[in-house]
């Protein structure tokens, strides 16, 4: 499709603002769900999990205009949604559970400061992160994850209902809502058929009196997020694994920035590049201090601009102060944080599994040889093997039990270091 308004055009308020909200709908299934997983994971009460759920709503919308803007040499000044990843949920998860929120939001401000000098060293980043790395890890990212998206299905780990007939058809009715509108002609519901099925699934439990509004109805209208609402807590253990996931993530930016270029007609340049994963690190210390978590591009984002013609970063922009005044309202944050864990479930199922198979795919790009059949293989087993059989870490030691409990983590560097060790072109003692 041809570009109809490009990256410096203006289109009419009223028609940039319904195209703003359609960048909201794509990313807001994502930016909702990484804190409602994590702060479901962790057990976080409905007041503190509606604060995270606002404050991530709140610093997506920042660090969106960060992008968009280009203040400073920070920022690519391109159409890039920036928000919470599914990356981050396994590390957070684990760092969560040891450190407690504190701990997590400490090592994602400090972790942030990763991204930030990253920006200035691409081309080595680059080198440690083939495709064929990148699509493990990626892949990895949705495996270990779906387990996460069964227990919600089944209504929560430990709930008393676990596993009912209710529960999980409330699950399978969401995913069947998601299926179904993902197969309409229109790509407008294509895009948002996550968010929309969760909106569905929430009406349901609404009419099966599965919810009750009173926590709504206690909160505030209006409230500003505040710097460490979860404390601050430094510890050297949590460091490791986000930041992994943050040199994954500058990867993946450095990927959609690229992308966008592409879609648009404009070339991203070098200097764009660079204030892009600028942006990403300085937007993930804005959303670690004022407790919203990390931040970094949405890839999902970048299939809109072909589809509509618009590549206009006015219209992102405009997308990012509506996801700050969003964030600003938290009735609607305790709204969102009361999502049933069944219908998260759902819709996990999809999303986790899509993440799977988007890692898959890009092998596509990758020659199958032995070698890197082998860097793959061994980078999914690693990392399946320590979140299906915890246990066999039981006696080792403990900062180093942390950082190899996330499966992602440890397959993310046996996927570094095979790829480093084993020799280019070499069939490391097996054929295809």
């Amino acid at each position: 499709m041809d570009i109809r308004y490009t990256y410096d055009d203006r289109p009419p308020l009223w028609q940039a603002v319904i195209l703003a909200v359609q960048h909201i709908l794509a990313a807001f299934n994502g930016i909702i769900a990484v804190p409602l997983v994590v702060g479901g994971a962790l057990a976080l009460g409905t007041e503190h999990a509606a604060y995270y759920v606002s404050a991530a709503i709140f610093c997506a919308g920042v660090a969106t205009v960060i992008q968009t803007s280009g203040w400073f040499g920070v920022g690519s000044r391109q159409p890039c949604v920036m928000g919470t990843d599914f990356t981050f949920v396994g590390p957070s998860i684990a760092v969560g559970t040891k450190f407690g929120m504190a701990g997590l939001m400490t090592a994602t401000l400090f972790g942030s400061l990763v991204e930030v000098f990253a920006g200035f060293f691409l081309s080595s980043i680059k080198k440690l992160f083939p495709r064929v790395v990148t699509s493990a890890v990626i892949t990895l990212i949705g495996l270990t994850l779906i387990p996460v998206a069964v227990d919600w299905s089944a209504g929560g780990f430990g709930a008393p209902d676990y596993g009912s007939y209710l529960n999980l058809g409330i699950a399978l009715f969401v995913v069947a809502v998601i299926v179904v509108l993902n197969s309409l002609p229109s790509a407008f519901v294509k895009t948002s058929a996550v968010f929309l099925g969760m909106v569905t699934g929430y009406v349901l439990c609404i009419l099966l009196g599965k919810l009750s509004f009173a926590p709504i109805c206690q909160a505030s209208w209006f409230c500003l997020p505040k710097p460490f609402y979860f404390g601050f807590a430094f510890h050297p253990g949590a460091l490791f694994p986000i930041v992994v996931v943050y040199i994954v993530t500058t990867i993946e930016t450095i990927g959609d920035l690229t992308a966008i270029g592409e879609v648009s007609g404009k070339p991203v340049t070098d200097g764009e590049l660079k204030a892009g994963v600028l942006a990403d690190g300085v937007g993930s210390a804005i959303g670690a201090a004022l407790g919203g978590g990390a931040n970094t591009s949405f890839s999902q984002n970048v299939g809109i601009i072909p589809v509509t013609g618009v590549a206009s970063r006015y219209v992102v922009k405009i997308a990012g102060v509506l996801l700050v005044v969003l964030g600003l309202c938290p009735k609607l944050g305790c709204l969102v944080s009361m999502m049933p864990p069944p219908v998260l479930g759902g819709a996990g199922l999809i999303m986790f599994g899509m993440v799977a198979v988007a890692g898959m795919s890009a092998l596509r790009d990758v020659t199958m040889n032995a070698r890197n059949m082998l860097v793959f293989t061994l980078s999914l087993v690693s990392g399946l093997g320590v979140v299906m059989r915890p246990d066999v870490l039981q006696h080792v030691p403990e900062t180093l039990r942390l950082l190899l409990s996330s499966g992602i983590t440890t397959g993310t560097l046996v996927a570094v270091v095979l790829n480093l060790s084993l020799p280019e072109g070499g069939n490391v003692g097996m054929e295809r």
